[in-house]
């Protein structure tokens, strides 16, 4: 393995935008924390380029527009959900039979579903949260010297991205491209289907060269 501190807290940070991005509409703070990062900025290079950013506040920004394409993009129009592009009836598995509360629940991440704007722990702002903590798990392990732990961890996170987000994932980040009304959500769409498949390739490397 070849693993950098600084490669880990950049998976941290790119899983937290996309997860939050994707979770529940934008609020101040989050669209502060684009812009006052200039390599950030840099990954929402149509977001940093928008007129509409000279001409309006953020307030304006994000109540005249950027909900709006929430509600479209997560609420209306398409849907969210890994078992909606799985299952054969097409249906949002709500409940306990869905497979994926089972794998939470034996890594310890609680889904908290009145918080964020989902109806199902498949959403995939939940499921890039998921991410986003066995990336942070695993930057701890590596911290503490437990090859073992980061191992494992690397297992876990390729089997979830091959099993999962990657299942369905680019299916659904295509269609928000494409029907996204905002550079924000344009630009998040993209980052998200690329960042997942250099990620995928990334962990693969890394059990490769174990």
């Amino acid at each position: 393995m070849n693993i950098t501190k600084e490669e880990l807290g950049n998976r941290i940070t790119l899983y937290a935008i996309i997860s939050r991005l994707m979770m529940t509409e934008v609020d101040g703070e989050f669209l502060e924390s684009i812009e006052s990062n200039e390599a950030i900025l840099e990954l929402f290079p149509n977001y940093k380029n928008w007129d509409k950013r000279k001409e309006f506040s953020n307030d304006i920004i994000k109540e005249r527009y950027l909900d709006v394409d929430f509600t479209n993009l997560f609420l209306l129009h398409l849907v969210p959900y890994e078992s909606f592009y799985t299952r054969d009836d097409q249906m949002i598995e709500s409940g306990g039979e869905n497979p994926i509360i089972e794998l939470y629940n034996a890594l310890d991440f609680r889904v908290e579903l009145d918080k964020a704007r989902v109806v199902s722990a498949d959403h995939i702002g939940v499921e890039l949260e998921f991410m986003y903590m066995l990336s942070d798990a695993m930057k701890k392990a590596f911290e503490a010297d437990d090859k073992e732990g980061v191992l494992e961890l690397l297992e876990v996170q390729k089997g979830f991205l091959q099993d999962h987000l990657l299942n369905w994932g680019p299916m659904y980040l295509i269609n928000m491209k494409r029907e996204s009304r905002t550079p924000l959500y344009h630009d998040g769409a993209e980052l998200a289907m690329e960042f997942l498949l250099s990620d995928f390739e990334y962990i693969n490397e890394q059990l490769e060269s174990k």
